[in-house]
């Protein structure tokens, strides 16, 4: 079969599948067809100012999309399809260049210590107790429209390697087909690892559908690419803090340089941070209302 008829029979079923996103599910057999390289082991980066990391450019290789890239590199979904607005995530051109935002401004709390989730970008971050000026960021999923993943101040209570899933009676009422308790294995949707949080009924676990890394697909856990979940059990104890916040906007400072990294358009939010974190005077407006139209998710510089 010809590239061209490999590339039809891709997209065809993306769109054939696409009848299942009202479920979070859109990407299953795509996923399934098209599988890529696992990832590396998610990066540990020095924390020097507001900003980690470093923005990747790739050339999209032939049979490629921005969904396997996505994962080979510890991003998610909402992250690469926003900085590449316009390139079709399924079945992107050969020899398109694509940015790969593995760059970020951290989350806006009081102290930067144990687990940091920031919702508006599905993203966790990780602040080593022992290594204050280190971190490490993974991509997560969240909580559905009327299932979000709540905010708040908890902490780690139970560790549990290869979790029973014990099916909400809310979820069993929408599918009277699945029974009370899903045991250990392939199809768990817990994945092989679980954390519990103090609110009790949330979990950080891993998935049996790493599509939806990146969305929002759960019934308010927060999910975590399957090798990914590994690792921050590996890391964290029992009694770690998690904080849960919802930041659009993010504000940071690197080399004496403003950056805005957006993840939705509240103009009146960022305003709110440039007044408290006394910077307003050194940017630019009509930088920072590009930035905020955009919604691209990446640090970008705003200063006059």
């Amino acid at each position: 079969m010809g590239t061209g008829s490999s590339r039809d029979n891709r997209r065809w079923l993306c769109l054939s599948y696409a009848v299942k996103a009202a479920g979070g599910y859109a990407l299953a057999l795509f996923l399934t067809a098209t599988a890529g390289v696992l990832p590396a082991d998610a990066a540990s980066y020095r924390i020097e100012g507001d900003i980690i990391g470093t923005i990747h450019v790739e050339v999209v290789k032939e049979d490629d999309s921005l969904i396997e890239m996505a994962r080979r590199f510890d991003v998610g979904y909402n992250g690469i399809s926003a900085a590449n607005e316009g390139v079709d995530p399924f079945v992107p051109e050969t020899g398109v260049t694509v940015l790969v935002p593995t760059q970020w401004i951290l989350p806006d709390v009081p102290v930067r210590r144990g687990i940091v989730i920031n919702v508006a970008e599905m993203r966790l971050y990780y602040f080593h107790p022992r290594a204050r000026e280190m971190i490490e960021t993974f991509p997560v999923g969240i909580g559905d429209e009327g299932w979000d993943t709540p905010t708040g101040r908890y902490r780690i209570i139970e560790k549990i390697v290869n979790p029973a899933w014990h099916v909400p009676a809310s979820i069993r009422a929408q599918k009277p087909e699945l029974p009370a308790v899903v045991p250990p294995g392939p199809d768990n949707p817990l994945g092989t690892h679980a954390l519990r949080l103090s609110i009790g009924t949330v979990l950080i676990h891993g998935t049996d559908r790493p599509y939806g890394i990146g969305r929002r697909v759960s019934h308010g856990c927060i999910h975590l690419y399957p090798e990914d979940i590994v690792q921050l059990y590996q890391r964290v104890k029992t009694g770690t803090s998690v904080q849960i916040v919802n930041q659009p906007v993010k504000i940071g400072i690197r080399n004496g340089r403003v950056f805005a990294e957006a993840h939705r358009d509240d103009r009146e939010e960022a305003l709110r941070i440039l007044k408290k974190k006394k910077l307003t005077a050194r940017v630019s407006m009509e930088k920072l209302h590009v930035v905020l139209k955009q919604k691209r998710g990446l640090p970008e510089d705003i200063s006059r």
